[in-house]
Formats: C-alpha cells, sequence, structure tokens
C-alpha cells in the first residue's frame, strides 16, 4: 500500500474541538477516517511550529488519499497536505527507468 505523509494545522474551530476533546480522541478519530477508506495510521504526532500535527499513513491508492483529503480539508476544522511518500527501492528502480524528456526551448 501506498505511505503517505500528511501535515496540517487546525483552524480556531478546529483547536477548539481539540481542547475539548484531548489529543488521543483526535488521533483516534483521524484513525478510524484512515481505516474508512481502506487504510492504516502508522503513527500519530502533534508538533511545534508550521504544523499542528503530523501523521504517516498507509492508504490504498492515491483516489483513497485524495477522497480523505478533500473530505478533511472542506470540514473546516483542518488546513493539511499530503504527500505521497516513496521507498529507496521505489527510487532505485525509477533511477533504472528509460524516460523521453525534451527540456523548454530545446
Amino acid at each position: 500500500m501506498p505511505k503517505y505523509l500528511i501535515q496540517g494545522s487546525y483552524s480556531e474551530q478546529g483547536l477548539k474541538g481539540l481542547l475539548e476533546e484531548g489529543g488521543s480522541k483526535r488521533r483516534e478519530a483521524a484513525e478510524q477516517s484512515i481505516k474508512g477508506v481502506g487504510g492504516r495510521l502508522e503513527v500519530f504526532y502533534y508538533a511545534f511550529g508550521k504544523h499542528d500535527f503530523v501523521i504517516i499513513a498507509d492508504m490504498p491508492s492515491n483516489v483513497d488519499a485524495s477522497a480523505l483529503s478533500l473530505v478533511a480539508n472542506a470540514s473546516g476544522a483542518v488546513k493539511s497536505r499530503m504527500t505521497v511518500l516513496i521507498t529507496p527501492e521505489e527510487v532505485d528502480h525509477a533511477t533504472k527507468r528509460t524516460v523521453k524528456f525534451r527540456p523548454p526551448g530545446k
């Protein structure tokens, strides 16, 4: 299953919900949402700085990951971004592929 890095921040509304429910309940809610698209939560951390939380999850496909991202961001409680994570072995395979590419202007 593809692996995804999810980084996000809570809106004012989201922070109020976090204060009310606590961190563990939000992790459980994230886990249920990820399971709902057929995925698995690997890690969930809160953070200081630009992002309030960091998640690593396995999900069946980019379509499933996109569906989760769209619903979460549409809630107005969070603003998140998702990055597909690639293993070193996948990069090994990519470096062995032949790709035809023409740079702009050439």
